[in-house]
């Protein structure tokens, strides 16, 4: 089979870029391991699809390289974002800045970019997967072969393969997080056989595991606090990677919730390079220290309260528990009776609460992948390979992730446009050249 341009992998990023080659007149191919595109979006934003967020700053994105994700952003922005959709039939709903479409249903998001790539003249490919790709003299050679998710093996059975041919090639396979959704990593072994060099995956917008038994005193809390992640091998090298301030959401195996998948990447970083990772707790962000020690001491010098009975007028009855178990307390003790020393281990146990962090809840709980294709070997203002002339990236298989709300579908319909628009054009200047050689 012959196309010009060879779309791997049917997601966001991928369909985006699709329609964005077709609609430059070029012929395009759609290839898509799984049985329907755009799987993972209809679980995007609890199935309501926060496709964007009008918030979004440069500064939101991370990679090996910083402000990579800058020019990519700049080529095709929220405003551009939002006027697209609109014109294919998804207009926007705003809460808090995020973008939802007007249905608050992911599916209508799926379904309008599907339609477009059909409207587009895209050739949509499903149940194919690529296995190898080669570049030639004048272009790529993909090996392309039928693929049935979670298949037993069977003997009688051989994958029907077929060789493709494209001038250009754009790889959006995606990462390796949500495997389910078909995001299995298997993009990275494509661009590596084309010398790129991929930075570690690892899981990120993810809950994080501890080991500590305090865990189990306070699972189920939900509750407001400040989350503040810290690296190194020794405590005497160790440093604040991230924090974030929002609800936390304790369980029985760690911690979740917002503000502990924004800074989930850090740890998730600094485990794979076998560092030490701590998370530090402010279980009272918006008050300090001093001042609540005050509060402390007013209330044992005019009432003798114990101390479980003062600290459920804060918090949760568990995180209470959790608290005075960590401080090395009894519940019953009256407060009037605590020594300096047991008042500061209180004061730690509720503003600086540390907790050692053995690992993530791994790629089947995580909403992006941090890390990918480097950067460095990619033109981020056309997402062309600066090593393979003709192969362009678009997605999470690019080492660029961002934070909740939004942020990543954004780089993946920004890279995605970029990538698809700079393929037409690479095909287009390539046809022109060839017939302006012709005698």
């Amino acid at each position: 089979m012959k196309t010009q341009i060879l779309v791997i992998g049917g997601g966001a990023s991928g369909m985006m870029a699709a329609a964005a080659a077709a609609r430059s007149g070029a012929r395009v191919m759609l290839c898509e391991s799984g049985s329907i595109l755009g799987k993972k979006i209809l679980a995007t934003g609890n199935g309501r699809c926060n496709f964007s967020n009008r918030k979004i700053r440069p500064a939101d994105y991370r990679s090996a390289q910083n402000g990579a994700a800058a020019q990519v952003l700049k080529n095709f922005d929220g405003k551009e974002t939002e006027e697209w959709f609109r014109s294919i039939g998804i207009p926007a709903a705003e809460r808090s800045g995020c973008l939802y479409p007007r249905s608050m249903q992911a599916s209508s998001v799926r379904d309008a970019l599907e339609a477009e790539c059909i409207r587009s003249g895209v050739d949509i490919q499903t149940g194919i997967r690529a296995e190898e790709m080669a570049a030639l003299s004048r272009g790529f050679r993909v090996i392309v072969r039928e693929y049935v998710p979670n298949r037993l093996p069977d003997r009688d059975f051989t994958p029907n393969s077929e060789r493709i041919t494209a001038n250009a090639v754009i790889l959006a396979c995606g990462g390796k997080a949500s495997p389910k959704t078909g995001s299995d990593g298997n993009g990275y072994a494509l661009a590596a056989s084309l010398g790129h060099r991929i930075v570690t995956p690892v899981p990120a917008l993810v809950p994080l595991i501890s080991g500590d038994p305090i865990c189990r005193v306070w699972q189920g809390v939900r509750t407001a606090g400040r989350v503040s992640i810290y690296t190194g091998r020794t405590p005497e090298r160790r440093k604040k990677a991230a924090e974030d301030t929002g609800e936390l959401q304790l369980t029985k195996n760690g911690i979740s919730g917002i503000p502990v998948f924004q800074v989930s990447r850090y740890a998730s970083g600094a485990l794979a390079g076998k560092q030490r990772v701590q998370a530090e707790l402010n279980f009272l962000p918006d008050s300090s220290r001093d001042r609540f020690q005050e509060e402390l001491l007013l209330a044992a010098h005019h009432k003798k309260w114990q101390i479980f009975s003062w600290l459920h007028g804060y918090f949760p009855d568990r995180l209470c528990r959790a608290m005075i178990r960590r401080a090395d307390l009894s519940e019953e003790m009256p407060m009037d009776r605590m020594n300096e020393a047991q008042i500061q281990r209180l004061m730690d146990a509720i503003f600086s609460f540390w907790l050692d962090i053995s690992g993530s809840a791994g790629f089947d709980a995580a909403q992006v992948t941090a890390g990918g294709v480097s950067t460095r070997e990619i033109q981020m203002e056309t997402m062309e390979s600066r090593i393979c002339p003709g192969l362009f990236f678009a997605g999470e298989i690019v080492d660029v992730d961002g934070i909740c709300g939004g942020y990543n579908l954004q780089f993946a319909w920004s890279s995605g446009y970029t990538a698809g628009h700079a393929a037409g054009e690479n095909v287009r200047s390539r046809k022109k050249n060839r017939q302006n050689d012709t005698p």
